[in-house]
């Protein structure tokens, strides 16, 4: 079904790398077709991949029936619904520009966070309400679903991409950071305080429980309306009975209050606590600011409306221009106002405020008793003012709506129902348990299931008890203590665990663990420091206060010091500045003081500093028995340090006394040091005798070599004389030997002439035997002078 291929872009002369330009390997593009590269950035995990490859193999899910659209539908993240008709051949109009804004989806978020389906079905689509075929639908759990607007944008697959990107609803995201430097972390936990839960994910599961328990707790978070109009289509499929808030129970009044206010459903709400009027008051003025958007003045097309930041702003400056009317509401009943907007003739805003004591702001009863009244009475301080207009607080809304009773601090609708909403972020623990480590999840722990809630803007983090199943009820129970007004959740502080066993030191180490043992806990005075190791000053200041430590009586006071980089401290303890030295005094814990930094860090100026701040100061006189103890602490402190000095002179004799055997040791080796130059002079002398005497043997020597190269050369023409007289000499042995095979085959010859010249001489004498005579004579003369000739050469 996959081809995988393997392209080598590291070498330099191959194509690959002269047309591509990676920073990182591996690079995985994949190719549906035609339609690529879709770059895949998530783990380099076998699973991830083929969970990844598979999406893009089939990026729309086909929608059969009611229950599969259901279980689409009621999937925690964003899901987008085509609606064709397949009665064309090959493909319906629109159908291969809804397939193809899928892959633009995955191209450009990798993580798939939207789903895309398509129903063929006429009845099934009618389900959501959708009856023309090519109808684009993004479904939205806690907002209004949306249907693609075909004649405000074209219809083509950015535009679909782009509309479901910007309008999806995240109320889950999966963090996965890929292992390099980024700020995929930090970018997300700026936006505010996030709740990061790491759970085991296999993405190839076909069933998840724990995802899907924590998404219910996702959506019930995040339902800030739970009328019928929020999620119509999955109550009328999956029958919830639960999910409308307005039933028939509803009060005729707040019936009446509904159709007077025409509002929108959606209002956004900021809850404001006012100080008390007086300085010696124990009561505050908790108000409520609503801003509503009124439909009495209808435009030509009025959208959902969206809460942001700038309409809160508005209305804070707004409300804080009239606050003054809501200091002195001293009342069991509520106060409410409205305020026209100044930048939208269509909103306007709504304060309710009511007195409450300070002791009523707990864990318990802070949501239960703050605005739980039977009787509401509206009183006007705006310009625009009426009472049958106002709108009770948020809050109070349960005196109207029985099922919006929160006195059991309901976590439906909870997001806008406080300031600290929570943003909700999925990491999967078998990637990513190093975070939660670092967060404070435990090590030897064998299910790795834990949750945090970081809060960047107040520098703190909460951790969720390992000993607790991480379930939906415990996360519920989690995010309701983070959300009250006074949290009773205990900050996490990380402490060193390289320190474990407090050794017998001069100096003592502080961590997290032990700051309060140490430094509050004991009957000492303690002076500790601030440092950190990369702190180089910090390093070097150890001495002066392991000579503190040993000046000052071990049974008063304490030397410590804390890494500030491997522990949290409470953040009144808190510093930007390395080294920092606090002084903690006996009794007086509270009143700690800080070294002068303008001073420098040496052993006389923390002795004055500790000894300065060590007396007792109070603001009553002093009594005989306390002047006594002062007098007997201050002369113990004498007589502790004068046995210092007495210390201190012997050590100071015992120096002279070595500064005059090195006085001493210096003074031979200053004798040494002249008798080497002597010696050094003598050496350079005979050095450049020695070099005088090498030049002339260096003369010598190249003359020699000279006459050697001449007499080479002579032997070398002798040699090549020699050779050639051999050569002389074997071709005269050559010549030789043929001469006398020649002079032997003559001898043969003669002998059958000679018979010959009888017979013929018996016969008659013939003129021939004239001619042949001389022939013969003239041949013997002939081979006479050749072999008179060989012998000559032989000779020579």
């Amino acid at each position: 079904q996959v081809l995988f291929v393997a392209v080598n872009c590291w070498w330099n002369q191959g194509k690959c790398r002269k047309q591509k330009h990676f920073f990182y390997f591996p690079v995985i593009h994949l190719y549906h077709q035609s339609f690529g590269p879709i770059e895949y950035k998530g783990p380099m995990s076998a699973v991830y991949i083929e969970k990844f490859v598979r999406r893009v193999m089939t990026p729309l899910l086909y929608i059969s029936s009611r229950s599969k659209l259901l279980d689409f539908l009621s999937n925690y993240e964003p899901g987008v619904v085509g609606y064709f008709e397949f009665n064309a051949s090959p493909q319906p109009p629109g159908y291969l520009t809804f397939f193809t804004s899928a892959l633009h989806s995955l191209k450009k978020d990798y993580l798939g966070t939207i789903r895309f389906g398509v129903i063929t079905d006429k009845r099934v689509a009618e389900e959501i309400s959708l009856e023309h075929s090519g109808t684009v639908y993004l479904h939205r759990h806690a907002n209004t679903s949306l249907v693609y607007p075909k004649d405000i944008l074209n219809f083509t697959a950015e535009n679909i991409c782009k509309w479901a990107l910007e309008n999806r609803e995240m109320l889950i995201r999966w963090l996965r950071p890929h292992g390099g430097k980024s700020l995929l972390l930090n970018n997300e936990l700026k936006k505010g305080p996030a709740l990061l839960i790491f759970l085991p994910y296999n993405p190839l599961a076909e069933i998840h429980p724990l995802l899907d328990e924590i998404t219910k707790v996702a959506l019930e978070y995040h339902k800030c309306n739970k009328s019928q109009a929020a999620e119509p289509d999955l109550q009328h499929l999956g029958g919830d009975t639960d999910s409308p808030a307005f039933d028939s129970s509803v009060t005729d009044a707040h019936l009446k209050l509904s159709e007077t206010f025409s509002i929108t459903k959606y209002p956004c709400c900021n809850t404001v606590v006012l100080p008390q009027w007086h300085s010696i008051s124990r009561t505050h003025n908790v108000c409520e600011l609503c801003v509503n958007q009124t439909l009495g003045v209808k435009p030509d097309k009025v959208h959902v409306p969206h809460c942001n930041f700038l309409e809160i702003e508005a209305a804070l400056d707004s409300f804080y221009l009239q606050e003054h009317t809501f200091f002195q509401v001293l009342s069991n009943t509520i106060e409410c106002s409205n305020f026209l907007s100044f930048y939208s003739p269509f909103s306007y805003y709504t304060a309710c405020c009511r007195t409450v004591n300070r002791h009523f702001l707990s864990f318990i009863s802070s949501e239960k008793t703050i605005f739980q009244t039977p009787k509401v009475a509206f009183s006007s301080h705006g310009k625009k003012e009426n009472t049958q207009f106002s709108i009770p607080h948020i809050e109070d809304r349960n005196c109207f709506i029985p099922d919006l009773n929160i006195s059991n601090i309901n976590i439906t609708g909870l997001s806008c129902r406080t300031n600290k909403t929570l943003n909700l972020y999925l990491l999967d623990s078998n990637l990513f348990w190093i975070y939660a480590e670092r967060l404070g999840a435990s090590r030897s722990t064998h299910l790795k299931e834990f949750a945090a809630i970081v809060d960047m803007k107040e520098e703190v983090h909460y951790v969720l008890d390992q000993n607790q199943p991480l379930i939906g009820p415990t996360l519920e129970n989690f995010i309701k203590n983070f959300s009250v007004l006074y949290s009773p959740l205990k900050r996490h502080l990380v402490d060193d665990p390289a320190v474990h066993v407090q050794e017998q030191r001069v100096i003592t180490e502080v961590t997290t663990s032990t700051f309060q043992e140490v430094v509050f806990w004991s009957d000492q005075s303690v002076l500790l420091l601030y440092y950190a190791q990369w702190c180089g000053f910090c390093a070097s200041l150890n001495h002066v206060f392991i000579q503190l430590a040993r000046l000052l009586p071990p049974e008063n006071f304490t030397v410590a010091r804390i890494d500030v980089t491997r522990n949290d401290l409470p953040w009144e303890f808190m510093t930007d500045h390395l080294p920092t030295i606090l002084f903690f005094p006996h009794q007086r814990k509270e009143q700690s003081m800080k070294f002068p930094e303008d001073l420098p860090v040496n052993l006389p100026n923390l002795l004055k500093f500790i000894l300065h701040h060590s007396s007792f100061s109070s603001s009553e006189p002093c009594t005989k028995e306390c002047q006594h103890k002062e007098s007997v602490l201050q002369q113990g402190h004498i007589f502790h340090l004068e046995r210092e000095i007495q210390k201190l002179r012997s050590e100071i004799s015992a120096l002279h006394q070595a500064h005059e055997q090195l006085e001493a040791q210096l003074s031979e080796a200053r004798r040494e040091e002249q008798r080497l130059q002597q010696q050094k002079h003598t050496l350079e002398k005979q050095h450049k005798t020695l070099q005088l005497h090498s030049e002339q043997l260096q003369a010598t020597y190249d003359q020699k070599n000279q006459e050697l190269l001449e007499m080479a050369e002579k032997l070398q023409e002798l040699a090549d004389a020699s050779e050639n007289l051999l050569k002389e000499n074997a071709l005269l042995r050559i010549l030789v030997a043929s001469r006398e095979g020649k002079l032997q085959s003559k001898d043969e010859i003669k002998e059958p002439l000679q018979s010959e010249q009888t017979l013929s001489e018996d016969d008659s004498a013939s003129p021939s035997t004239a001619t042949a005579t001389l022939e013969e004579k003239r041949t013997d003369n002939i081979d006479t002078l050749e072999t008179e000739h060989s012998s000559g050469n032989r000779t020579e």
